[in-house]
């Protein structure tokens, strides 16, 4: 090969490879950022699961209240 092809294809390889770094950066960053989604995510999910916890346990105390005042289930 002539020494101009040498170089037009070693240039091309740079800028190729130039591409595939900026590419596998962007992969990188991009894997971080889903990974703190997933991991917010589950918080929200706990904290949900916590909240529906509660309003169980809310529930069951009203109904006590309801019954010791004897209440029913009246027309609002």
């Amino acid at each position: 090969m002539p020494n101009g092809a040498e170089n037009l294809v070693l240039e091309h390889l740079r800028h190729i490879r130039g591409s595939v770094d900026r590419i596998e950066q962007r992969l990188d960053d991009l894997t971080t950022r889903v990974g703190h989604l997933v991991t917010n995510l589950a918080h929200v999910q706990v904290q949900l699961a916590e909240h529906s916890v509660r309003f169980d346990r809310l529930e069951a105390r009203i109904a006590r209240i309801e019954k010791r005042l004897e209440l029913g289930d009246a027309p609002v």
